[in-house]
């Protein structure tokens, strides 16, 4: 029997002016590098970042599994309203939730250092109230650090594993993009618009439940299946195509 394949998610339209809009960065916005630090942003992102929030009146917030340090880090001088750590860290005008790190997780973070020094190309990523185990670059280590994070899990009460793209994760089990979109939507600039929220991954499928939810647009960046978007963009460069349609009208308004 052949396999069952998904029909082409239609693109999404141009971006407009009562959107309020929600990006992933890693796999959406930039593309992925073997290590997070390695990512690099494209010539260009921030001019066009900057004209899109002009446009919507600030109502452009980024949602991602990186820390808010990590975000303002990629796109300085941008403070945007951000998401970080799939949700967990929120901050809008300059409103900063930290989290607690339970004592137990340094002593994890260690012990999955010595893991992925057993697998060249694997890495760990301190996300202070979180760790990442990668293997983008060693898929074979996959099976190994999988096992590590099931192991670790049971020492860490209120934590699960989130798995992702060459990742797994160990993080506080409150909270997820959708809840952080949801938050932000309660609130000006974003409340009262059309929510649309663009990423690439499982841990992006709760923001497009909020936004379809809602009458929005959920986008898909990829071809992976199952999924509740309901369009779609091949990768992040036709991402970046598409917020530029955005900054183009803009200087022509």
């Amino acid at each position: 029997m052949a396999a069952h394949r998904h029909p082409p998610r239609p693109p999404p339209p141009p971006p407009a002016r009562d959107w309020a809009l929600f990006l992933d960065v890693d796999g959406c916005l930039l593309d992925f590098a073997d290590a997070p630090d390695a990512v690099s942003v494209p010539a260009g992102l921030h001019a066009s970042l900057t004209a899109l929030s002009q446009r919507l009146d600030g109502a452009l917030a980024l949602v991602s599994g990186r820390a808010l340090a990590q975000i303002d880090a990629l796109f300085a001088p941008l403070a945007l309203p951000a998401a970080g750590l799939h949700g967990l860290e929120r901050r809008h005008d300059a409103t900063h939730v930290a989290l607690v790190v339970p004592p137990a997780l340094a002593a994890i973070l260690d012990e999955a250092r010595q893991v992925v020094a057993a697998w060249p190309g694997s890495l760990v990523e301190d996300k202070g109230a979180a760790i990442a185990l990668h293997w983008r670059a060693a898929p074979h280590a996959a099976g190994a650090l999988h096992a590590f994070a099931e192991a670790a899990l049971p020492r860490l009460p209120g934590y699960r594993l989130q798995h992702g793209n060459h990742v797994v994760e160990l993080r506080p089990a409150d909270g997820d993009k959708g809840a952080a979109i949801l938050a932000l939507l309660a609130q000006p600039p974003f409340r009262g618009r059309t929510p649309v929220f663009a990423g690439d991954d499982l841990t992006d499928e709760s923001g497009f439940a909020v936004v379809n939810a809602h009458a929005g647009i959920s986008v898909l960046v990829g071809d992976r299946n199952p999924s509740a978007a309901h369009f779609g963009l091949p990768d992040p460069a036709a991402v970046r195509g598409w917020l530029d349609i955005a900054r183009t009208e803009a200087a022509h308004a």
